[in-house]
């Protein structure tokens, strides 16, 4: 099946590139995370089912995006990708949000609950963000002491870190943070990582996703960096909650939030051998998983080896 890159101008006056891959009348929006792009999406968009219809989004600031307007919020991702869905005419189909993009895919989902049939949330950032803490004195993150403005984030050292090697577009330091937390256990193969890498050093707006991520709340519950908008109890399709049980990017703490805010909407399956990114360490379960979800009634049980909104058992 052809995939082709593609871009749309926005009535905002941003450009947002596009994968789109020939499928049948099941259309799929998938939502990258942070520090990558559509590109990521790739070895999705080559094996998942043909029944689908596929469509892979470059955030604002990502890939061959623009980012001629600095976003405040994950909310601003969200009105770009709703200006995109009109661009397209699509009505009625399944939002796939990885990691930073879950977030952004919540927010669709609660804005436009006609909108999304199903929603998946693959290694997730909670319904309450992704927390940013203060350093402490022995140099690690205090978790009493969570930065409440974006002058924090910018001034905090290992995000200058990364932003700097972003800048000088330092491919041996991305390798080796990518080999630290995201391909821990595997890695893609030499041709297919190498794009990859490239692709990481498009990103430009860096500190102002970091700050978005720590205020970033659709819960019920205020936090130190932001109010709880409430916005998880706008949303209505079924959702999947998907996180590799090594992932050491979104902690167990994290989908516990999610699949607690979500309730009874939500069902969790664990990725047995996977860290963040399931899509390389191993894609025939995650597609497996996905594809069972996708096809089934919502008056049918829950796919074998998942778990009910409850999630984790305490």
């Amino acid at each position: 099946m052809k995939i082709h890159v593609k871009s749309v101008e926005l009535p905002n006056g941003e450009t947002l590139g596009y994968r789109e891959r020939d499928g049948g009348d099941e259309v799929v929006v998938l939502i990258h995370g942070n520090m990558n792009s559509s590109c990521h999406w790739d070895v999705v968009l080559e094996q998942m089912d043909a029944r689908y219809k596929l469509y892979a989004v470059d955030l604002r600031g990502f890939g061959i995006s623009t980012y001629h307007t600095p976003i405040e919020s994950l909310s601003d991702f969200t009105a770009d990708v709703k200006q995109w869905v009109d661009l397209h005419g699509l009505t009625r189909f399944t939002l796939i949000g990885w990691s930073t993009g879950g977030g952004v895919a919540m927010e669709y989902t609660a804005a436009y609950p006609d909108e999304v049939k199903r929603l998946v949330l693959l290694a997730s950032v909670s319904t309450r963000g992704y927390p940013f803490y203060e350093d402490g004195s022995d140099g690690l993150p205090d978790v009493t002491r969570r930065i409440t403005t974006i002058e924090g984030i910018r001034s905090l050292a290992r995000n200058t870190l990364i932003e700097s090697a972003n800048i000088r577009r330092d491919r041996r330091f991305m390798k080796q943070l990518y080999e630290a937390v995201i391909y821990d256990r595997n890695q893609p193969e030499e041709a297919r990582y190498e794009t990859y890498i490239d692709d990481i050093l498009t990103q430009r707006n860096l500190m102002d996703v970091y700050h978005a991520l720590n205020t970033f709340n659709v819960s019920v519950f205020d936090h130190e960096a932001s109010p709880g908008s409430g916005a998880v109890k706008r949303i209505k399709a079924p959702v999947l909650v998907l996180r590799g049980m090594q992932d050491l990017v979104i902690t167990e703490a994290m989908t516990r939030e999610t699949l607690a805010d979500l309730g009874d909407i939500a069902e969790f399956v664990p990725l047995t051998g996977c860290g963040h990114s399931p899509l390389v360490d191993d894609l025939p379960q995650l597609l497996h998983v996905i594809e069972s979800f996708l096809g089934r009634d919502s008056s049918e049980a829950a796919p074998s080896g998942s778990t009910a909104s409850a999630g984790y058992t305490d």
